[in-house]
């Protein structure tokens, strides 16, 4: 019997090298026991990276190009050439939301129901998912939900680091009108007067994202969530983080030289929970889908993959990263649903 839940985990090529690191992947996945999401901007690409993904219960999440905007009908046949030539292969297409989707919401809506029609062709065939990425408002975003429940092919993602970091810099920005959290970053000489603050800030994004969740859930419709931690104070990209991650600070609170990052394993828990409870039986999935990892790792049982490589850094590099998905994958909660058995 398999007993595959329904956790995916980012699938892709990190570092440079060659097809020896999907190969990698593909064994590291076989020992995880989930499931690939992979990233595509083609066709093309995404039938070649899937000859790496090994066999599972749970067909892959495929995350097309960031730049893909369903507003615009030929991205639209794009999504639709995806979901024709790998149904059957994949369960699943993500494109992101954009920022003027939030003045154009009838619009959206008309080519979402579109491509609804288009993808009906292929009973078999994956489904679309609109990711909340581009930090519009949250009331906005269960709209666009509410307003698509009878487009049966068509759902939503809930991005849990977007979610949440959107929440944190407004509750902060509430509590100190005119200060940006995103600008002031770790060793700004005012975080320790600040410190009480950011973390009552970093704590709403939690109950936030679960709000959402029940607000999409009782929708009825199948919900994908993407994982990953984050924190503002963070320079550059501030989520795609473990949830075994804390931010360095170079003084101490709490009798801590870091803070809490907005989850943590106990946010984790709480979200994959209140998701299976919201959700309709066998309608959710969610992907571990986190970028920020850097170390190396002995390839131990996998150096029989790279006989041909000189130097293998980057191998250990990529077998690192592989081996923190891993940690994040034990961290989802016992009781989700199995996969469906064909």
């Amino acid at each position: 019997m398999d007993n595959s839940g329904p956790v995916h985990a980012l699938f892709q090529q990190r570092v440079e090298g060659d097809d020896a690191l999907l190969r990698l992947a593909g064994l590291r996945f076989a020992q995880m026991g989930v499931a690939a999401e992979v990233y595509a901007s083609t066709p093309d690409e995404l039938d070649y990276v899937l000859q790496f993904v090994p066999a599972h219960a749970r067909l892959p999440m495929v995350h097309l190009d960031r730049s893909v905007n369903v507003l615009h009908g030929r991205d639209r046949t794009l999504v639709g050439e995806f979901a024709a030539r790998f149904a059957g292969r994949v369960a699943g297409l993500v494109v992101h939301d954009k920022r003027e989707m939030g003045a154009q919401t009838d619009r959206l809506l008309d080519g979402l129901r579109d491509l609804n029609a288009s993808l009906r062709e292929r009973p078999d065939g994956p489904l679309v998912f609109l990711e909340y990425a581009a930090g519009l408002d949250r009331g906005w975003f269960v709209e666009v939900a509410e307003r698509l429940q009878d487009a049966e092919r068509i759902s939503c993602c809930i991005d849990v680091g977007h979610v949440g970091l959107r929440q944190v810099t407004a509750t902060f920005g509430d509590r100190h009108p005119g200060l940006d959290l995103k600008k002031l970053g770790p060793a700004d000489y005012r975080l320790p007067g600040l410190a009480d603050d950011i973390r009552d800030a970093v704590s709403s994004a939690l109950p936030h994202v679960l709000e959402v969740t029940r607000s999409i859930g009782r929708l009825g419709k199948h919900v994908h969530f993407h994982l990953h931690d984050g924190h503002p104070l963070v320079p550059g990209l501030r989520d795609h983080f473990s949830f075994l991650t804390r931010l360095p600070i170079p003084f101490s609170y709490q009798g801590r030289r870091s803070l809490d990052m907005m989850y943590g394993p106990g946010g984790l828990a709480s979200v994959v929970s209140e998701a299976i409870a919201a959700c309709p039986p066998q309608g959710v999935s969610f992907t571990l889908e986190i970028h920020q990892v850097e170390g190396r790792l002995p390839l131990a049982d996998a150096a029989w993959l790279f006989p041909h490589w000189r130097d293998t850094a980057n191998a250990e590099r990529m077998n690192y990263w592989l081996s923190v998905l891993a940690e994040n994958a034990m961290l989802v909660p016992d009781g989700i649903p199995p996969a469906p058995q064909g």
